[in-house]
């Protein structure tokens, strides 16, 4: 009987352990909670914060709202079709008007009652594919019109008539706005490889941190392993030969001292990778980790060709040479404001005025208009003339604006051109011994145990190690760090061999 009750109290705890686990495992298992691992490299990097960052998107939306207002003003440039409704215009009202009869002025009461409908068809005339800034329209105009006093008069009208209108001697403003629009579309295409350009060069800069804090990393680790290996054979010269034992202690010394300073590297390693995490807004619980890869292309600068690919791919110069344009349109659109134009305008077509609704589509008389109108201006005190020249003067300061900017990046990459050269050269040099200085330990190692070198000398060559790795490393990060600043300077990649345009139009 005791063994049943004991078996019992064994299966209780044992299911009520087993609701524990179930009811706690779901919360480690939530999708709140997930964690995911990844793999940086530069280039996923940059990938994850393109897709995560506010200032791309809204670029982006930019983009689509200036090319919606382009549309807007390209769809200028096709038929429009309008409706002008009175329906109706009521008019029960006193006036006074001049009766030639009596040869005085006197109140006329009048009561009337009107329909009208103007419908139009219109188009801008372009000639060659050119705007000329007139407008041809087809239009049709019709009304009933009521008049009571005392009797009731009523007349309809029916008109349906082409009419030409066409300014002279005034900037066009429908092809000025065209433009404009399309300037603009450019301009925010060049403000977004611009960003994306600069988030590059800021990923590039905590990603390059964490890369150097995690090579060190890798230094540190062979420095521990060396000094690992010389304490064994320390301590075995020393069982061999008591009167050597000050050398352990040294070695287990410099060991505690290596071991020491890996620990601060994984501190900074930690720190490093909380900072591109919140670069990247990533989840505190994501996790990330880096592989320090080292990669050196030899490349060879053609440095004015370098200085072509800078003045034709930098956005700074095209959108300096739209604002240029944009300021030219500007001074010709002041050179229309308040100055002399004639207006010309035609109208040919047909016409019918009855008293019954159903004879005004029957028996059409001709009709036609032609009228042309001038706009004088004779004295302004200046402020014309001075408007444009403030433009011209606008224009002008925009070309020295250009001028002093390809003079900058000529310097600029010339520099960036020679840095590169020199990091690359340095870091080709260093990459060949750094092959040579881990043997030249292991060597070391094998000459302290044979009793041909001391341990000062051990020492030494394992301290060699570790500064000709870190000198590599600083060397490499400069090299690295050269080529982004060539890439940005010119907007080529030559690495990859491709314009950062043609590569995000190709990732886009």
């Amino acid at each position: 009987m005791l063994r049943f009750i004991h078996a019992l109290t064994r299966a209780k705890l044992t299911v009520c352990l087993g609701f524990l686990v179930v009811a706690v495992q779901p919360r480690a298992e939530s999708p709140l909670y997930a964690q995911e691992v990844i793999k940086l490299t530069l280039d996923s990097a940059v990938d994850i914060a393109m897709g995560r960052s506010y200032r791309i998107k809204q670029l982006e939306l930019g983009i689509e709202s200036t090319h919606y207002w382009l549309k807007s003003r390209q769809a200028s440039l096709k038929s429009k079709i309008s409706m002008n409704l009175s329906a109706p215009e009521i008019k029960s009202i006193s006036e006074t008007k001049w009766n030639s009869t009596i040869e005085k002025d006197e109140i006329v009461h009048s009561n009337t009652r009107l329909w009208q409908v103007d419908l139009s068809l219109s188009q801008p005339v372009i000639l060659f594919g050119y705007p000329t800034n007139g407008y041809l329209s087809l239009n049709n105009k019709m009304y009933k019109y009521l008049q009571q006093n005392g009797d009731k008069e009523i007349d309809f009208y029916n008109r349906l008539f082409l009419k030409f209108q066409q300014p002279f001697l005034l900037p066009n403003n429908l092809k000025n706005n065209i433009e404009d629009a399309e300037l603009d579309l450019e301009r925010s295409e060049l403000d977004y490889i611009t960003d994306r350009v600069n988030l590059i060069d800021d990923i590039a800069d905590d990603y390059y941190d964490l890369f150097d804090v995690q090579y060190k990393s890798d230094i540190y680790r062979r420095q521990r392993e060396n000094l690992e290996k010389a304490v064994e054979v320390a301590q075995s010269i020393v069982a061999a030969n008591p009167d050597r034992g000050i050398e352990s202690a040294q070695v287990q010394v410099e060991l505690t001292n290596a071991r020491e300073q890996m620990l601060k590297t994984h501190a900074e390693i930690r720190q490093e990778s909380a900072r591109i995490k919140q670069r990247l807004q990533l989840t505190p619980e994501d996790s990330v980790y880096l592989v320090p890869e080292v990669k050196i292309t030899p490349i060879a600068i053609d440095v004015e060709k370098a200085v072509e690919y800078g003045y034709a791919m930098r956005p700074v110069l095209r959108k300096l040479a739209i604002d240029r344009r944009k300021n030219e349109i500007d001074l010709n659109n002041s050179t229309g404001w308040d100055a002399f134009h004639v207006n010309l305008e035609m109208t040919y077509g047909l016409e019918r005025q009855d008293d019954r609704f159903a004879q005004i589509w029957d028996d059409y008389d001709g009709s036609y208009s032609v009228s042309l109108n001038a706009y004088v201006p004779i004295w302004d005190w200046g402020r014309s003339k001075a408007r444009t020249d403030g433009y011209r003067v606008t224009l002008k300061r925009t070309e020295l604006y250009i001028e002093e900017r390809r003079s900058q990046i000529r310097s600029d990459i010339i520099n960036a051109a020679a840095n590169l050269d020199d990091y690359q050269q340095r870091a080709l040099n260093m990459q060949k011994s750094l092959e040579l200085v881990q043997q030249i330990s292991d060597v070391g190692m094998k000459q302290y145990q044979e009793g041909t070198i001391s341990l000062h000398d051990l020492l030494q060559m394992i301290n060699r190690q570790k500064e000709t790795e870190l000198n590599f490393l600083q060397v490499y990060l400069g090299y690295r760090r050269s080529l982004l600043s060539l890439m940005i300077e010119t907007y080529y990649d030559f690495e990859s061999r491709i314009s950062l345009i043609d590569k995000f139009r190709s990732t886009s």
